[in-house]
């Protein structure tokens, strides 16, 4: 496993992060997924306070409490339950002091390497929740804390008024819009990328193809048949697809959902089979033309 520092912060995390979300295994399929990713070399684990109305927080603060020192376990915040079922958007700051209490007790833990604001609308009082993450900051509750959006408006107001240590933002061979607006801006502001999606729901893997974003099925047909090209007999496409996302300088890890030990393994493997060289790297952004971000600019 090859690690990364998270920004300006001390975190060192694995260029593969475990995207816990995909545990809907009993506890023992759970425990036996967990425990090959640390024996793997996997120490970022990231999860949300939204995914599974927090019991899955409570599942990875059971599995990877034995294991807390050596680990770096982020989790998010924003997204407030109501009592009809329904979701609705808060950032404010008394919202996210409540929030992260209930998450520290869920996990188990007395601190949260990474918090990250699980969105975010320009309407935001953005300093109000800036406020909140610094002051857990100050009380040792949270590390660092970060973003988890893809809207650069929202991305550029917390930059510049903000010290996050990253931003998670989905990115893929089918999803090239932060190459546009936001990688320059967070290298130049020494602040990580973390991304999401970047295997594009399976599509990119051996889902069956269908329109995507904006990208008709035939395109997403001649994305994957790129990759297939590269992949040869040398790698999965899983491998370059991932490969692909953790190629810009400012990415330092790829979080993915995991479900057997068999993708665990595949994924894993990303970094010791051979790498993309930079006429590999051209073939892969020639396939399609790159999409952009039509809202949210």
């Amino acid at each position: 496993m090859e690690y990364s520092k998270l920004g300006k912060s001390d975190l060192l995390v694995s260029k593969i992060g475990f995207g816990c979300m995909s545990l809907r295994g009993n506890t023992d399929d759970n425990k036996t997924l967990l425990n090959k990713a640390l024996q793997l070399g996997i120490n970022y684990f990231d999860t949300a306070d939204l995914y599974e109305d927090g019991e899955n927080e409570s599942k990875i603060g059971t599995l990877l409490k034995p294991n807390r020192k050596d680990i770096v376990l982020a989790t998010k915040v924003g997204n407030q339950k109501q009592a009809d079922g329904s979701t609705t958007w808060n950032a404010s700051k008394a919202y996210i002091l409540q929030a992260a209490n209930k998450s520290l007790k869920r996990l188990q833990t007395d601190y949260i390497d990474l918090y990250q604001l699980h969105g975010g609308t320009i309407e935001d009082n953005i300093d109000e929740t800036i406020e909140a993450f610094e002051l857990l900051k100050q009380q040792g509750k949270i590390r660092y804390y970060g973003n988890s959006s893809i809207r650069p408006n929202v991305i550029r107001e917390i930059v510049g008024k903000s010290n996050i240590t990253s931003v998670m933002m989905q990115y893929s061979l089918l999803d090239r819009r932060p190459e546009e607006t936001c990688f320059e801006l967070l290298e130049k502001n020494q602040i990580s990328v973390v991304t999401r999606g970047s295997v594009a729901q399976g599509l990119l893997v051996d889902k069956p193809a269908k329109p995507y974003l904006n990208f008709t099925e035939k395109e997403v047909v001649k994305t994957v048949l790129a990759i297939q090209q590269i992949a040869g007999k040398t790698k999965s496409k899983a491998q370059v697809a991932l490969q692909f996302a953790l190629a810009p300088k400012v990415v330092a890890s790829a979080v993915i959902g995991i479900r057997t030990v068999a993708q665990l393994e595949d994924v894993v493997a990303t970094l010791n089979v051979p790498q993309l060289k930079p006429g590999e790297l051209d073939y892969l952004k020639n396939a399609i033309e790159p999409n952009k971000y039509e809202q949210h600019r």
